[in-house]
Parts: structure tokens; sequence; C-alpha cells
């Protein structure tokens, strides 16, 4: 009775405004949603929409959380755009934790303070050998991309609970399963006094800025375009499928590793067991959000981020459960993949003699 006929042309406005009215909607679900738990929508809705802006703390709060979504967003769009389905920024985030983590371990109080740069560069290692696994099965065996970076991320995640429980934990932290504090020089610098906001930013905003240029302004990012958007055009064209898989993996694998390390480096300042709380999962929502533009992922990294805090809010405040997060997350995919749907397709309804025929 209905059918889906494809539209003679896709309208661009409406793909933008696609992922505007997907968050116009989520927020309405969302007062519904707290309407039918008794709690006052207005209420409810201010915590997600008011008070992840309201001081600086709060923005620093905000800063916090969208580093690492960012940088796992802008990573994931490089793949996607390039046909390749990375599912796995979560586990690629996690081995740059593990790997920083560990030469973060070895600074000591007198350790020069650039060090954090080597810090920094060995999170970045981390993330791409971990995506380097993906690229290699699928070039070698032709595995399918998303199974393997998916089962990966639950192989690294055990690795970090062997690491922080055995070898790395804290001999005097009171038997958590949790590294010691790292030294002064192996910490991200604060931004803004009274906030834990730290460089990581900049790093968020230069790997935004960068990717934009390689996408926009740079040959191979040229090619690793057209790879993803007409296959037969490229091999045609003598493009390599082969190369445009092993650069974004290695690209994604890098910024999903650099937003591990600043977790561990900035805020938290140690390894523990809750390294992400889903940061990686939710990059991927944030980049087809930002329609897998550097820019738009950088938008939908902060909104994305808006809903951490307010989730986080709803908890204390509320008595939501954690699982509050991933509701607003699950309806603004699914809004998004109907708004996408209705966008390149029109409904048509078929009468009981059309169908019959």
């Amino acid at each position: 009775m209905i059918q889906l006929e494809p539209r003679a042309s896709a309208s661009r406005l409406a793909a933008w405004l696609s992922p505007l009215a997907a968050l116009a909607l989520t927020m309405l679900g969302g007062a519904a949603l707290f309407a039918m738990l008794g709690i006052d929508a207005w209420q409810g809705l201010r915590l997600f929409l008011v008070e992840p802006f309201n001081g600086v703390y709060a923005w620093g709060e905000l800063a916090v959380k969208a580093v690492p979504l960012v940088l796992c967003a802008v990573g994931l769009s490089l793949c996607f755009r390039a046909n390749v389905w990375n599912i796995g920024a979560e586990g690629q985030l996690i081995a740059g934790a593990i790997a920083g983590g560990g030469v973060a371990l070895l600074a000591g109080p007198d350790t020069w303070r650039g060090y954090v740069v080597l810090v920094m560069a060995a999170g970045m290692l981390g993330g791409m050998l971990w995506a380097a696994l993906t690229a290699w099965f699928k070039d070698r065996f032709g595995a399918n991309e998303m199974l393997v970076s998916l089962m990966l991320t639950y192989v690294v995640q055990l690795l970090l609970g062997y690491l922080v429980f055995g070898p790395w934990r804290d001999p005097y932290g009171y038997n958590f399963p949790q590294s010691r504090s790292f030294d002064e020089a192996a910490v991200l610098p604060v931004l803004w006094e009274g906030t834990r906001a730290h460089a990581g930013l900049w790093l968020a905003l230069a790997a935004t800025g960068a990717a934009w240029l390689f996408l926009a302004r740079s040959h191979p990012g040229f090619r690793l375009r057209v790879t993803g958007a007409a296959p037969a055009a490229a091999r045609y064209a003598g493009y390599s499928p082969r190369q445009a898989l092993w650069t974004s993996m290695l690209a994604c694998g890098a910024l999903a590793g650099l937003a591990g390390i600043g977790e561990v480096a900035g805020p938290m300042q140690r390894l523990t067991t809750s390294v992400s709380p889903g940061y990686g999962f939710a990059a991927v929502i944030a980049a087809f959000l930002g329609r897998l533009h550097p820019a738009g992922a950088l938008l939908a990294g902060l909104v994305m981020a808006v809903l951490y805090i307010g989730g986080e809010l709803a908890q204390s405040r509320l008595g939501l459960p954690a699982s509050i997060v991933g509701v607003f997350q699950g309806l603004a995919l699914a809004l998004l993949l109907l708004g996408d749907t209705l966008v390149r397709y029109r409904i048509r309804w078929r009468g009981p003699a059309a169908v019959a025929r």
C-alpha cells in the first residue's frame, strides 16, 4: 500500500535542514517522554537546552565533552566519505588512551614540560595501530570492516581492564582499578581557571580545519571523495580503493587516539576502566548529523556534548537513569534517518486495485 519512489533530484537545502528538523523533533520527543514520566516538560528540557550554557564552568564542561566527540566525528567523516564503514572509533579511542597513558606513566617530577607532546603523539600512534588492524583484515582478507572494527573495540576494552586491574594499578589507590595520577609534565594545560577545559580544544579545532583542507583543497582528498562516491569512476581514473581505505582508517585512528589520550591526559589525569562513556559510538551519530563534513562534525559534536551534559543533569536532579542519554541519541539518529529517507524518496500511496495488479 505504501511505496517509496526515488526523487529525480534531492534538494540540497532539504538535506541540510534535515538534521535541524531531526534535533527539533528529538527535543519534542524528549518533552513527551518527560510528560509521560510525570516530569514537567520545560523543567526537563531546560536541563538540555539551558543549563549546559549557564556560566563559565558549564562552558568548560561543554568543551571537555565536545573535544573527543568532535575528534572522533571528524575522523569517522573521512572514513564514511571514502565508503569505509569504520564503527570502531570507540576502540581506537581506548587504544590511544592506553598507548599515550603508558608513555605518560613514564614521566616523573623532573620531566621537562614539553613531554606532553610525546604523550599525545603516542596516543595518536596507538589509535592508528588499532585502526590499521581493521584496514589490514579488510585489505588482506576482504573482511567486513564494520564487524572487525566493532569486535576489536571489545578486545581493547578487555586489554584496558587487564592493565588497570594488574600491572598498571596504583599501589596506593585503595585497590581501585586505576593507574597512578600522571605527573604534571604529562598533563594537558587548563585553558581557563576554575574549569576543566584543556588544550585539547585547540587540537580539535586544528584537526577540523586540517580535515577540511585535506578534503576540499588537496588531490589525495579529492581521490578519497571520488572513491567513496563513485567507485567505478574512481577505478577508471586509476584511483586506488586500497589507498582510500588505508588513508581514511589511519587518519580516523589518529584522531580517535588523540581523543582518547586527551581524555586521560586532560580531565581524568589517570587511566581507569571508564575512559569513555561511549564517545566513539556517539560520534557516528555526530558524523551523520554533520553531513560528513568537518565543519558539520564540529557543530554536531557540540550538540552531542550538550546531550551528554543534559543527561548527567537529568540523572542528578531528576533521578533519571543514565540511559536517558542513549534515548535522546537514538531518537536523533532515527529521526535523521527518517528525514534523509524523505529527502531522497517520496511516499506513494497505492490503492488495493494497484497492489493487486
